[in-house]
């Protein structure tokens, strides 16, 4: 298992976070994803073999919001 840890700018609303959270829950691999509304971070934590951190990363741009760094532990 291995987490991926995204920096984003500021998040606006809570309706954000349940966005955020079930795009990623509903990914084959992503085991759990939990967005941290204050600091603005998501962590997922997901099985490599199934998917990786770049899709995770996609996945939130598509919905509209820009990463400003990614970290893979």
């Amino acid at each position: 298992m291995k987490q991926v840890i995204l920096q984003m700018e500021a998040l606006t609303c809570p309706s954000c976070i349940k966005k955020i959270e079930g795009a990623l829950v509903k990914m084959d691999g992503v085991e759990q994803a939990k967005v941290l509304f204050n600091s603005g971070k998501v962590k997922a934590r997901f099985d490599d073999a199934k998917v990786n951190a770049e899709e995770i990363e996609r996945t939130v741009t598509k919905l509209g919001y820009p990463i400003l760094s990614k970290k893979v532990s």
